[in-house]
């Protein structure tokens, strides 16, 4: 570990947030594969920028590929899974950017903001660096308890309703701006945890688990009261008694949402 890592609190991996992705992290882009239909919307609200960042950018989900893209993650598992194609991410965090002020046209976030140790202190460089829209895909905490999983693993969800900013402190850090209700397909590629609303086999799988971070939150005791509930009502059918309706809607509206901060970019510069 760096003398950095070791005043920063960043892990050996380096990761800087409350998750430990060089231990959890490990199988991530096997489960958390990027979204079209969520890419397509989050590069829609970036607009016609040039120039952008991407913040706790992980394994590189979600990056358009058409643009000038720069970016950022602490952790060197996550950096190591970036598929050949995308750029080198750069290692630093939300918190000390390394740019100068209104050095990209915009910038994203996604699935990370509830992982950052200085929420204000990140928002604040984000937008600092950025002239023009912010796009930010994350949780809204109220909303969690829409899932099914609360039936089963209400840890899990308790966890993750701790651990999401409130969308109005987000907005409000970013200097403004909305928030639009992103729905999950029910056929989704990325493998957040509502992602598998209608297809409640998968989250028996405990890799599938572990590339959700609130589930290395929980105890082990939790995890296996999970699996043996969730599994004996597959078995006999009262999940499906109780939500078999899922596995036919073709979409979910559960607490995944974008929140998009226009800034102040003149697009001619």
């Amino acid at each position: 570990m760096s003398l950095d890592q070791q005043t920063s609190g960043r892990s050996p991996d380096g990761s800087a947030g409350d998750a430990d992705y060089g231990r959890i992290g490990a199988d991530y882009t096997t489960y958390r594969r990027p979204e079209p239909r969520i890419a397509a919307a989050i590069r829609d609200a970036l607009g016609p920028v040039r120039t952008v960042l991407n913040v706790g950018a992980g394994a590189g989900s979600y990056e358009p590929t058409d643009l000038d893209l720069v970016a950022v993650e602490p952790s060197a598992q996550m950096r190591a899974q970036r598929p050949a194609g995308l750029v080198e991410a750069i290692d630093a965090t939300a918190e000390q950017l390394p740019f100068a002020d209104n050095a990209f046209d915009g910038a994203m976030a996604t699935f990370t903001v509830h992982q950052w140790r200085d929420l204000a202190a990140g928002l604040a460089e984000v937008r600092r660096v950025t002239a023009g829209p912010v796009v930010v895909l994350t949780c809204d905490p109220t909303l969690l308890k829409r899932f099914w999983l609360y039936e089963y693993a209400p840890e899990a969800i308790e966890t993750e309703a701790r651990r999401y900013p409130p969308i109005e402190t987000v907005t409000a850090a970013l200097g403004g701006g909305q928030a639009f209700g992103v729905p999950i397909p029910l056929d989704c590629s990325d493998g957040f945890g509502e992602a598998y609303y209608g297809r409640p086999e998968r989250l028996l799988d405990p890799g599938a688990r572990q590339a959700n971070s609130a589930w290395s939150f929980v105890a082990p005791e939790v995890h296996e009261r999970f699996t043996e509930h969730l599994g004996r009502d597959l078995a006999d059918g009262t999940w499906d008694t109780r939500h078999g309706h899922l596995r036919d809607q073709q979409h979910f509206d559960g607490s995944l949402v974008m929140i998009v901060s226009p800034g102040d970019l003149i697009y001619h510069r």
